[in-house]
């Protein structure tokens, strides 16, 4: 019986078209979930769109779209880019307009009020539209919130519902003790263990449906739809068939220990401390584990942004370069969870180096030599290889990296063990070897062939395509029929 694994990404908003951010997270998510399929666990991968909430609504205006009709035509670009990405053909797909969603968002809040931690109260706060979160004055800088600084922020004037964050504050720090791991890097867990340990302060659940009434209605009460981050991150529970599906809650949740949740440095407080105690409040067990990816940023470090003309549009990516190369890079060439620049400067260089000239370079001439002189791959010297003091050092790296969500650590693995094959070629010319001593080259192109095939077996996750085209050449003892990668 296999094991069961969760693992999700955030939803993005639809209130703009997939940028090369959402495709980091998504490609990262994707070569864990392989990982662990190959690892023989029973995978539930889920993403989606988050698709209520100011922003939304505001857009739609703008568009002179109704919401619903803007989210569905949004909503499927993002459901479009997910082959594009090399996503593995089973991802579940989410939309929080979904019926399952909004039933589960409503009994969720029916939980929550029935255990006393929902109230109702007039109240004035400073509101970033951008992060779609309150903020306090200690948060901002010059008066802007610092992650949205051209977005004037909205005062909210209004009587709403609120949840009590406050009293969850001890069962939050007692969370982050017991497991050490439960926000990955180190450096994140103890930001938000100082965020909670300052205090915490109710937030705002709901707001008027007459102000904005795209959002799920509050139960019991028409004239107020829930505040989007209460309705969205339900879709973590509602995507494994709470509250109605117990056996698939009970398999993909209970029995896991929770999801595994990526996201964006961001989405720190709402991932680790709000839904956490959310779910608290609701009786059920906290996540498993939230990972923090960095930004990805333009050249020094330059927030990405139209203005500036430093986008960079995954999809145009692909188009040139193809789905396994933005795999290679978001993989080993951006910081697992710092920010990470990307230009497509950057991109070519590492391409052409890695890719063209490394990888690519090195299974032509392998095959080569293998064809020109006859030579099959063999499954004894393969065997004796994964047996050997650096495959085995190698791949206790690389399952080091993935058990740490270090999938750069992962890819540099194989990526050693590329250099490593390569040395080999420069350094024993089997291509020469065999002329003179025809034991010893073709010793040294058998062990080559077994060496690509590990090489292939451990791009698997990374980059599915290529690394089953890799593992097919050389069992199959054929010549590739165009590089694996055109330099550009």
């Amino acid at each position: 019986m296999k094991i069961p694994f969760y693992i999700t990404t955030t939803l993005p908003y639809v209130n703009a078209i997939p940028h090369i951010g959402h495709a980091l997270e998504f490609i990262r998510a994707d070569i864990i979930a392989r990982a662990k399929k190959l690892d023989g666990f029973e995978v539930f991968f889920n993403t989606g769109t988050d698709e209520h909430g100011i922003k939304i609504y505001q857009k739609a205006k703008q568009l002179g779209l109704e919401p619903q009709k803007y989210v569905d035509e949004t909503a499927q670009k993002f459901r479009e880019i997910m082959p594009l990405l090399g996503l593995m053909p089973d991802v579940n797909f989410i939309r929080t307009t979904d019926k399952h969603h909004v039933m589960a968002a409503q009994e969720f809040w029916k939980i929550v009020n029935k255990n006393g931690l929902i109230y109702k109260k007039n109240y004035s706060v400073k509101y970033c539209i951008g992060c779609e979160l309150e903020k306090t004055d200690s948060e901002l800088v010059d008066g802007k919130c610092p992650l949205h600084p051209l977005q004037d922020l909205e005062i909210i004037q209004e009587e709403n519902y609120f949840f009590r964050f406050s009293i969850f504050q001890k069962p939050l720090m007692d969370l982050y003790e017991k497991q050490e791991k439960f926000v990955v890097p180190n450096t994140r867990l103890n930001e938000i263990r100082a965020f909670v340990e300052r205090g915490l302060e109710d937030f705002s659940i709901s707001r008027l449906a007459s102000k904005m009434p795209w959002g799920i209605p509050v139960p019991g009460d028409e004239t107020q739809v829930m505040y989007v981050w209460f309705d969205a991150l339900v879709n973590y529970i509602s995507a494994v068939g709470w509250p109605d599906d117990e056996k698939q809650f009970k398999k993909f949740w209970l029995e896991t220990g929770g999801v595994v949740q990526y996201c964006g440095k961001d989405n720190l407080r709402q991932q680790s401390a709000m839904w956490q105690a959310m779910l608290l409040s609701a009786k059920i067990s906290p996540s498993k584990q939230i990972i923090i990816d960095g930004f990805v940023t333009g050249e020094g470090g330059i927030k990405m942004s139209k203005s500036l003309g430093n986008t960079v549009d995954p999809l145009e990516v692909v188009k040139e370069y193809g789905t396994e190369a933005l795999r290679y890079y978001v993989a080993r060439e951006l910081a697992p969870f710092e920010d990470s620049p990307f230009t497509m400067d950057k991109f070519k260089e590492a391409f052409n180096a890695h890719l063209a000239n490394g990888l690519g370079n090195l299974v032509s001439r392998v095959m080569k030599m293998a064809e020109a002189n006859g030579i099959k791959f063999d499954e004894e010297i393969l065997k004796t290889l994964l047996n050997s003091n650096e495959i085995k050092d190698l791949q206790k790296k690389y399952r080091a990296g993935f058990d740490e969500y270090n999938i750069q650590a992962a890819s540099n693995a194989v990526w050693e063990l590329i250099s490593n094959t390569d040395k080999i070629v420069q350094e024993r010319q089997p291509f020469k070897k065999i002329k003179t001593d025809k034991a010893g080259g073709e010793a040294d192109i058998k062990e080559l062939l077994a060496r690509l095939n590990i090489i292939g077996t451990m791009l698997l996750p990374i980059m599915p395509e290529t690394a089953a085209k890799i593992i097919n050449l050389t069992e199959k003892n054929e010549m590739p029929k165009e590089p694996l990668f055109m330099r550009k």
